[in-house]
């Protein structure tokens, strides 16, 4: 245990040494070359935006915080629970998931102005157009880590006339888990590209809304601002996925 916890402390170092390095070059490199403002802004100049409260940040980044958690988190329980649905009725999946497949093809940018028709403007078209991006692979990967549970545990169970329901959820469930948590984090990234696409083609608050709001006027630095928070939701997120992994996955594994 002692010897795990050094090794993520001394990864966990080094990515903030890497991460720190690329900041400290990055504004070396605008100081040396004299970069325009407009054209590349430096770190200091970009953190500097947070104060002008025009920008509303913190309003903005809670809205597409919402957008993002909440087109992730219906993408997680539909993929997950048309996956169970689907491996204990084949024929339903025979007949729903080509079609989920085919419909997975369409340009979710597409669908984009059809959400607003149908939803109006807010924060629910942009949840929805999350949810649309990201479930697919979550529900793909959870219906393979169904379908390869090793056939003697299944066929042990069924000779000790085990229900379905135990079967599932002494042999499926925790044989699927790494699948699972392998959708969710393609998901979670997923996730954030959904929201910020809703809200490019239409919406009054978020940080796509801000980005396209200040694009006009050429401030680099608030667009830098918007991307880096953006990428810190997204760090969140799936950061909060590795937890989870680690704790149903990882620490089930160290019990056994």
């Amino acid at each position: 245990m002692a010897t795990d916890g050094a090794g993520t402390a001394r990864s966990f170092a080094i990515i903030l040494i890497v991460h720190l390095a690329v900041l400290v070059l990055w504004q070396v490199l605008v100081d040396a070359f004299h970069v325009p403002k407009f054209i590349l802004p430096s770190p200091l100049a970009t953190v500097q935006t947070l104060g002008t409260a025009s920008y509303a940040w913190g309003a903005n980044t809670l809205v597409t915080a919402i957008e993002i958690l909440g087109g992730f988190a219906l993408g997680a329980f539909v993929g997950v629970t048309l996956a169970v649905i689907f491996s204990w009725a084949p024929l339903l999946s025979l007949v729903l998931l080509p079609l989920f497949v085919t419909l997975n093809m369409i340009p979710k940018v597409a669908l984009g102005p059809l959400f607003i028709v149908w939803f109006s403007y807010g924060i629910v078209p942009n949840i929805l157009i999350a949810f649309s991006i990201c479930f697919f692979p979550i529900l793909l990967t959870t219906a393979r880590g169904l379908r390869e549970v090793e056939p003697d545990l299944l066929d042990l169970v069924k000779s000790l006339r085990g229900s379905r329901w135990t079967l599932f959820r002494k042999i499926q469930l925790p044989g699927s888990l790494p699948y699972v948590f392998s959708g969710m984090k393609v998901g979670a990234i997923l996730a954030v590209a959904g929201a910020i696409v809703g809200e490019f083609i239409a919406s009054e608050r978020g940080l796509g809304y801000l980005m396209i709001q200040v694009q006009s006027s050429l401030d680099t630095p608030a667009m830098v601002m918007a991307v880096v928070l953006l990428t810190l939701l997204g760090v969140a997120l799936y950061g909060l996925v590795l937890a989870l992994e680690r704790t149903f996955v990882v620490g089930d594994a160290r019990q056994t």
